[in-house]
């Protein structure tokens, strides 16, 4: 698909030169998603934290349920298209061991010392984040060489959605569905390139389950993934909690911690 440049709406939608009546209504689609998930207590939230049951699955059986607490923290912007995101992940009632995730590395911490996780994950973790319409949304929107194209109407999973495709500057595309209603996002689905297995990997991810998660963000609490056709993943939180005490020694390695060989 050819790139087409376009500006953000302030107010009604006004063709420029470059645009298109669909970029403008995709636009349109994205701004009023942002009311509907919170307006600016959404796109300024520092951070939140997820707390409820984690299942994974394999060939759509259950594999695993652990209780989960994870902690995102959203950072101020910075430049050459680093990820504005550090995410902590502890499994398990002792919380006693965990991971960090970032954009320049990822860590398995436990009373053993610290493990680097492999580039993979990295990768992984910071494309799918690339891709997630929340993230988009509250720190991509305005991001030179965005583009959201309408796809129009539709009916998935009856549900009466508006089908809304985006592109970045590095022509990386993710299509998401919005509920008609009330513009909330209900689905997204991306292609990202796994170096393991040497080929792209659907990814669908979706939500369900909106409540008010703390100053008027809305935040949904139950979230599910599939890879290729196949569920791998639930999130199904009992707490949202907008903001809070995310002190970034959170997301460090602590101190004097040793360091263990990747296996």
């Amino acid at each position: 698909m050819t790139r087409r440049g376009f500006i953000g709406l302030a107010g009604s939608a006004t063709l420029l030169r470059g645009q298109t009546s669909s970029q403008v209504r995709g636009l349109e689609i994205a701004r009023k998603s942002i009311q509907a998930l919170g307006g600016d207590a959404f796109r300024f939230m520092p951070g939140r934290t997820e707390v409820g049951r984690a299942y994974s699955f394999y060939r759509e059986k259950i594999s695993g349920l652990d209780i989960a607490h994870i902690s995102t923290k959203y950072l101020p912007a910075q430049e050459n298209g680093a990820l504005r995101m550090k995410q902590r992940q502890v499994f398990g009632k002792k919380q006693d061991s965990w991971v960090i995730l970032t954009d320049t590395g990822a860590w398995q911490v436990n009373y053993k010392g610290a493990t680097p996780l492999p580039a993979e994950r990295v990768r992984q973790f910071t494309d799918s984040t690339l891709h997630e319409i929340f993230y988009i949304l509250r720190a991509r929107i305005d991001e030179p060489g965005m583009s959201f194209e309408s796809h129009g109407r539709d009916v998935v999973e009856n549900q009466p959605v508006e089908v809304v495709e985006i592109y970045d500057s590095e022509n990386r595309s993710v299509t998401v569905w919005f509920h008609q209603d009330t513009l909330l996002p209900v689905k997204q689905r991306f292609k990202r390139w796994d170096d393991l297995i040497k080929d792209q990997r659907e990814e669908v991810t979706r939500y369900t389950k909106y409540r008010e998660a703390g100053n008027g963000v809305m935040w949904p609490h139950d979230t599910q993934r599939e890879r290729d056709k196949e569920k791998t993943f639930e999130l199904y939180s009992d707490k949202v909690t907008i903001g809070g005490n995310l002190e970034d020694r959170l997301f460090g390695l602590p101190p004097g911690i040793d360091i263990l060989k990747l296996k």
